[in-house]
């Protein structure tokens, strides 16, 4: 317990900055035996353990680190499956250093045990010894319907077929994982890690229906008819764009647009729509973890120069910070402090250049914020050929909610109960359609916890 005296904080090695711009495997290796031993023994296993309260998911993980740091791995893994739907996804993506590691009792003065590589490592290593995760295979005779695959939709699938409810999941898409799958980039999650979840739960007795879109190629009637109960994890994926005019010019895009693109073109799909951005100089508004996925595929595109333009300063960059450092090594420019104020064109057709603005933060108020104020008179011109916006995301909301009966909120968010219960009693929801753009373990958290209700509703229903 007082080997952090002995052995500082490591990270995973990262490939080399001029190998891994050239393709989209991950930059991250994964912790070998040794390193992640020498890491869990780090952990002082504390009686109340901050990483396992700050944690959306509430993972026991001082008890899967005292496993690893005794050298049972087939004991660690299933403690750290217990909890969490997808802990080898998770540990790659998690933003550990303002959730679990940001609270480590170690954080201020020996640095955070390196939860997330360790977590990673206990179920990569344990894949490969044959280890699994658990579902019964006795079924308790009620079936759920699950709308979308994204991290909402594959925790709740995950926690009922653990306990023997049969689910089939519905998505749109060609492929299942939704922004696991599609919103985020190769570099950061490698494709075959997300399918090999689904292919758990495949395995496990789950239903994929995939390019099924409710109220399209399915109506919502005939799940309500032939379900006992209805998960929707829709997400929030509906772009912002930036009200300005010009915003509709054909080399202005959105963050997915581009992204999506990208990732269908590694797929081996061909698109009409695919973004070219090779030779162009790409100029990314926005700061936080989306733009840095933007930022860092533009750089992968072969873009003859990459900007990441911020109205606040780096302080304040919503990005985490490993993604801020891994664009800089990469060639990403980031100019801090500037807002834009007009997208000029070419007769409406095409972005030529962006009027930019500087700004600077006000005093801090009693609460401690901040407003932005503008410098007059310090505008300035940037050239583009390729602008991508990626100023956050708002909720859709399908037709098939309000002919439902289930009640939306201003923001066109799902509303629930403590239950994760709509106003139709037959439907439950989570993830991102519920509490607008968050985080992927936010919605698995929630997934797990509207599996919960969900078990206790079916057990009364008649």
């Amino acid at each position: 317990m007082l080997n952090f005296t002995k052995t500082n904080r490591i990270n995973p090695k990262k490939r080399d900055v001029m190998e891994r711009i050239k393709d989209f495997d991950e930059v991250y290796e994964v912790f070998d035996k040794h390193k992640a031993i020498e890491q869990a023994q780090r952990c002082i296993q504390c009686g109340d353990p901050y990483c396992h309260s700050k944690c959306p998911l509430h993972n026991i993980v001082p008890a899967w680190l005292k496993q690893t740091a005794n050298k049972d791995l087939e004991l660690a893994f299933n403690i750290s499956n217990e909890t969490s739907p997808f802990p080898e996804i998770l540990g790659r993506i998690c933003p550990h250093d303002v959730l679990c590691e940001g609270d480590c009792s170690l954080n201020n003065t020996h640095e955070a045990i390196a939860i997330g590589p360790i977590e990673t490592h206990i179920s990569e290593v344990g894949f490969k010894k044959g280890l699994k995760p658990k579902f019964s295979n006795k079924k308790i005779g009620k079936k759920v319907a699950i709308i979308g695959s994204g991290p909402a939709g594959i925790s709740t699938a995950t926690f009922l077929l653990r306990v023997g409810v049969e689910v089939e999941m519905f998505e749109r898409s060609d492929r299942a994982g939704g922004l696991l799958t599609y919103g985020i980039p190769g570099f950061k999650l490698d494709k075959k890690v997300v399918q090999r979840r689904i292919d758990f739960l495949v395995e496990a007795g789950m239903k994929l229906t995939l390019n099924c879109e409710i109220g399209v190629e399915k109506n919502f009637d005939d799940l309500q008819s032939e379900f006992d109960a209805i998960f929707v994890g829709i997400g929030s994926t509906k772009g912002r764009h930036s009200g300005l005019e010009g915003d509709d010019c054909l080399n202005v895009y959105l963050a997915m647009e581009f992204l999506n693109s990208i990732q269908k073109r590694n797929f081996g799909i061909k698109a009409d729509d695919f973004i070219k951005v090779k030779d162009r100089r790409v100029v990314v508004i926005g700061g936080g973890d989306t733009a840095m996925d933007c930022v860092r595929t533009a750089i992968r595109e072969g873009a003859s120069s990459v900007k990441c333009l911020y109205r606040r300063d780096k302080q304040n960059m919503p990005g985490s910070k490993k993604e801020v450092l891994n664009a800089k090594e990469e060639g990403v420019e980031f100019v801090f402090n500037v807002a834009l104020k007009s997208i000029i064109t070419n007769s409406g057709i095409l972005a030529t250049d962006l009027e930019l603005q500087k700004t600077k933060l006000s005093k801090p108020d009693k609460n401690g914020k901040q407003k932005i104020e503008i410098i007059e008179g310090c505008d300035y011109i940037e050239n583009a050929d390729i602008v991508i916006m990626a100023l956050g995301f708002d909720s859709e909301a399908p037709e098939f909610l309000k002919t439902a009966n289930i009640e939306l909120d201003k923001y066109n968010c799902i509303k629930i109960n403590e239950h994760y219960q709509t106003s139709n009693s037959l439907v439950f929801a989570g993830g991102d359609g519920v509490r607008g753009a968050n985080l992927a373990v936010t919605a698995a958290a929630d997934g797990k916890n509207a599996a919960s209700s969900i078990i206790k509703y079916l057990k009364n229903k008649k």
